[in-house]
């Protein structure tokens, strides 16, 4: 059952238990198995690939099983029901249109004295996708993470994803995938297919780019490779905070929690509410959802260890509760949502008002579902076009120009003691030619 607590304090040290709810660890634990991964991936290539692949999935492969078919491709618009196709077809057209809006655009500035600057931006030559599979099925992590690729212009972008039974990849993944301009799928999934596409193998391309969330195994793996590859976030388990007013429907709300519990048994499901009577009403909703729920058992253990109740004397404080948890989703059910806005600073995705629940940002509005987790929204934000891009500075000065600062960049080159930087200008300015 949900807990209910009042106190300010009680609540701060709960938000802090939930958002580090990580275990540090078993963190520790699990890093030296990646390590060996991605260094047997890095020497042996397809062998080491193939071999954990075996090992961890109980999947028997040859290197040309890896990549998907044409005919497996073709063959997955026949599987999937008319409807399925159009929710993807329309997904894929709204999530397109908002990161269109996103793309960062080239500029130079002419300044006095011929002096150019500017910002050039270019995507990355390849994008490795990883979208979790197996017994799961994600469609619209595939749009998530695929079509700010595709926006960016990446020539190249490269999917991985565990195959389940049969070696099959869920039919609806793959037309999703092609619905975002993915070709290239290659059926691996673990910190071995991270490895891949770090490092490269006899059939797999190293990328510049990882992105796309995973597990435990995953997450590690993308953290070890960094440096070699960009990725886009280390995603940790899934949560929504509620700040909710008297007059919010306690049945939306607890179908809002029940939303975000039934991801994983770490995810985390938590309610700000000015109104103990509402925490109450939740409080019930949620026993009466979960009686036939499909996912019962998984959902109510998210519950029990992560499913908070907190009834505040303001919205102002539920803000400030807010602001120090800096969740990946947030909801203001409240008759002002606009208004309250003013007062978040920090949350991956923010949706306002009753009508607009987590769902409709998770599938088909648009911006992107993949979203900083355990407080990362302090610093960081969902996932884009910008992941698949990078800027070059651009810099040109006339002889005129460079004469004008000549003397405050010789000062400032002697002074760390690098006389190189400042005759790299002086010869300039003082009329030193090649014989």
């Amino acid at each position: 059952m949900l807990r209910i607590i009042t106190q300010r304090a009680e609540a701060q040290t709960e938000l802090r238990r939930i958002c580090e709810r990580t275990s540090q660890d078993q963190i520790v634990h699990k890093e030296g198995t990646v390590r060996e991964v991605l260094q047997a991936v890095k020497r042996q290539g397809d062998k080491a690939l193939l071999h954990y692949t075996q090992e961890f999935d109980q999947l028997s492969l040859s290197p040309e099983q890896l990549l998907v078919s044409t005919s497996e491709l073709d063959a997955a618009y026949q599987q999937v029901s008319k409807d399925l196709l159009d929710a993807i077809q329309l997904a894929s057209k709204q999530i397109e249109a908002f990161h269109r809006q996103r793309l960062p655009k080239s500029w130079v500035q002419f300044g006095d004295d011929d002096v150019v600057l500017g910002k050039r931006y270019t995507p990355v030559d390849r994008a490795g996708i990883y979208i979790p599979g197996g017994t799961a099925s994600y469609p619209s992590t595939v749009l998530m993470n695929a079509i700010p690729a595709k926006v960016a212009k990446v020539p190249r972008v490269v999917m991985v994803t565990p195959p389940g039974w049969e070696q099959k990849i869920n039919p609806a993944v793959l037309v999703a995938a092609q619905e975002a301009g993915v070709q290239e799928i290659y059926r691996v999934g673990g910190a071995q297919a991270i490895a891949a596409l770090a490092y490269g193998t006899q059939t797999i391309p190293k990328v510049d780019v990882i992105t796309g969330p995973g597990n435990i195994y995953v997450t590690l793996a993308k953290k070890l490779v960094y440096g070699i590859v960009g990725i886009d976030s280390l995603a940790g388990p899934s949560e929504v905070l509620v700040i909710a007013d008297r007059a919010a429907n306690s049945v939306y709300v607890a179908a809002d929690l029940l939303a975000q519990a039934e991801h994983d048994p770490m995810a985390a499901a938590i309610l700000l509410t000015t109104d103990y009577q509402l925490a109450q009403q939740v409080q019930v909703q949620v026993e009466q959802q979960l009686v036939n729920h499909p996912r019962r058992l998984l959902t109510e253990k998210a519950i029990a260890h992560y499913g908070l109740i907190v009834v505040v004397d303001s919205l102002d404080t539920a803000a400030e509760l807010s602001n120090e948890f800096a969740p990946e989703h947030l909801e203001l059910e409240v008759v002002q949502p606009w208004d309250l806005l003013e007062k978040i600073r920090h949350a991956g995705a923010i949706f306002l008002g009753s009508s607009t629940p987590e769902a409709v940002g998770d599938y088909l509005a648009g911006p992107n579902h993949t979203l900083p987790t355990s407080g990362a929204a302090r610093y960081a934000s969902a996932l884009g076009v910008e992941t698949f891009m990078k800027h070059s500075s651009l810099i040109q000065y006339s002889s005129s120009a460079l004469h004008k600062v000549a003397d405050a960049i010789q000062v400032l080159a002697q002074a760390e003691g690098l006389p190189s930087h400042a005759d790299s200008v002086r010869l300039r300015t003082q009329g030193h030619f090649n014989n």
